[in-house]
């Protein structure tokens, strides 16, 4: 069994099972009891080997790492929202903008400061922009259609001080180890960016889309009818009763963001290196570990000045981190799946069967069957943990470039997360600026369409131009 046809099928399983459900953890679910059902024929035997995958991957320090700085991080956001932090953001900002250049100007450069994170992002400038909407002309969905290009597709360039980067080194690290490759799966991430041609096309046509292209659609037409610009209460982040105060979110940002910058610089230099150098070849992941813990104590220092109990600020910080559990969840399910194909041969069956496939293909086909199982699964983290394992082991059969195949990957996760209309982020959006889910996600297939196409095109060119 172990190196043939039979270890394609757990991600057969996943595919179909997650396209079917619209859902990625029933569908990472059944992957991984197919393999163990394999592993282990026996009518129980098949679930204790799931598990025993599962215990496997959570024991991993770098995985724990992950859990850890994604728990914190939530709670962080947690703490951030009770303090007031977001609501009195959303209101000093709308106070202070009033026209169409301002929303949308405030839109792009918000990006450099709140790119931890598509959610995070989107519930600190989503409710801004519902409170100008009759300030600035513009209907809800080219508002919206601005927050989201610069959410996920902006986010996975982000290489640092990110809620996505612990996570991509991680499919990385999972599918060169299946490989028996000893690449640093971070720089290797690093060398992927610039091949992310999705999310680089996407903020190109988004850019022009805000400044120089002005939509004729109503919001009837595009999405429902007007929503009002009563932004108090449209999330709980921006609830009535939180109190206003901008500086418990711009601080907190600023002290994570330095410390992130700050620590991984020190990592670097005290292993010998110096310079642009020292970040590269730092442990990035134990670094943005090490400055949330700090930022999280300095955050609850602060927020005790300002009187709030700590009752409270512990409380928030739990359910705020609780908020990740599924994400946590859908990690288990991926590194216990990874394992299990690996056990099956998986990387010796396309090895020793997929050598024929054309280089130049490779890419962009990857990128073309992501971005379908991404559009209907509305996951680009599920996408990136079922599509890694197999281009990293295409890659190695058909010589072609590593970074261009994982920057494939990861673009074609992004589609996903930008375009399904299943995706928390048309979610999140919609219900912010009020608009009818399915209407606005057909509102923006058209560009991220667009976007595919020329990404798809220079997968199919790039090889060549590589030699």
């Amino acid at each position: 069994m172990e190196g043939t046809w039979i270890s394609l099928l757990p991600f057969l399983a996943v595919i179909v099972v997650a396209v079917l459900t619209k859902q990625v953890l029933p569908g990472l679910g059944a992957g991984l009891l197919t393999a163990s059902y394999f592993l282990t024929p026996h009518w129980l035997g098949g679930f204790e080997t799931a598990i025993g995958f599962i215990i496997k991957g959570l024991q991993d320090e770098n995985n724990l790492k992950i859990i850890v700085f994604l728990y914190l991080f939530a709670g962080m956001v947690g703490m951030i929202k009770r303090a007031g932090g977001i609501k009195g953001f959303v209101k000093e900002a709308s106070n202070r903008i009033g026209s169409r250049k301002g929303a949308l100007a405030l839109t792009w450069i918000s990006a450099t400061g709140t790119f931890s994170a598509p959610s995070f992002r989107i519930v600190t400038v989503a409710p801004i922009m519902r409170a100008l909407l009759k300030r600035v002309k513009m209907t809800p969905q080219e508002l919206a259609f601005a927050i989201e290009t610069t959410a996920s597709p902006f986010i996975v360039l982000v290489p640092i001080a990110t809620a996505f980067v612990g996570y991509m080194t991680s499919v990385i690290d999972i599918s060169l180890h299946n490989e028996g490759l000893t690449q640093d799966p971070y720089q290797l991430y690093l060398q992927s960016i610039p091949f992310n041609f999705f999310s680089f096309s996407m903020i190109a046509i988004g850019f022009y889309l805000s400044f120089f292209h002005h939509g004729k659609a109503s919001a009837t037409k595009a999405g429902g009818e007007e929503p009002d610009d009563q932004w108090e209460g449209c999330h709980p982040s921006v609830a009535k009763d939180l109190p206003e105060k901008p500086l418990n979110l711009l601080i907190p940002l600023a002290v994570v963001l330095f410390l992130t910058v700050f620590l991984t610089y020190l990592d670097g230099v005290a292993q010998g290196f110096q310079g642009f150098q020292a970040f590269i070849e730092a442990d990035v992941l134990t670094a943005m570990v090490l400055a949330l813990v700090l930022s999280v104590l300095l955050s609850m220092i602060l927020f005790r000045f300002q009187a709030f109990k700590l009752s409270a600020l512990i409380a928030a910080l739990i359910e705020g981190g609780n908020e990740v559990m599924n994400v946590v969840l859908l990690l288990a399910v991926v590194w216990a799946l990874a394992d299990a194909t690996g056990a099956m041969g998986f990387s010796t069956f396309v090895t020793n069967n997929v050598g024929w496939i054309p280089v130049a293909f490779v890419p962009p086909v990857l990128f073309l069957l992501g971005a379908f199982i991404s559009y209907f699964i509305g996951s680009s983290w599920g996408t990136w943990g079922i599509l890694m394992p197999l281009g990293v082991s295409l890659a190695q059969v058909s010589d072609v470039s590593l970074p261009l195949v994982v920057g494939a990957v990861f673009a074609s996760g992004t589609f996903g997360a930008f375009a399904s209309p299943l995706s928390d982020d048309t979610n999140t959006t919609s219900v912010i600026l009020g608009m009818n889910t399915i209407a606005y996600a057909r509102f923006k297939l058209v560009p991220a369409i667009s976007a595919a196409a020329v990404a798809a095109v220079l997968y199919l060119i790039v090889p060549f131009l590589m030699g």
